[in-house]
């Protein structure tokens, strides 16, 4: 059980490791990039709320009541 359970902190600590070395050497992202990122953001974060909303929409009548009663 000692054994299974330092494996996987091992494992663990070895992805936080290698992740952290490859953000380290990412290159500095540019003005271009930084403005796709907050688009690609933005388009997220409109998705989502999106889907909540059709979702809420979509529970109004009360049909998934209904379908999960069963």
């Amino acid at each position: 059980m000692v054994l299974a359970l330092l494996g996987v902190v091992l494992v663990l600590a070895w992805s936080v490791t290698v992740l952290v070395r490859r953000d380290r050497r990412r290159s500095p992202s540019g003005p271009e990039a930084r403005r796709i990122e907050a688009a690609a953001t933005r388009g997220l974060r409109d998705a989502r709320r999106r889907a909540h909303t059709l979702h809420r929409f979509n529970d109004v009548d009360g049909v998934s009541a209904l379908r999960d009663r069963d």
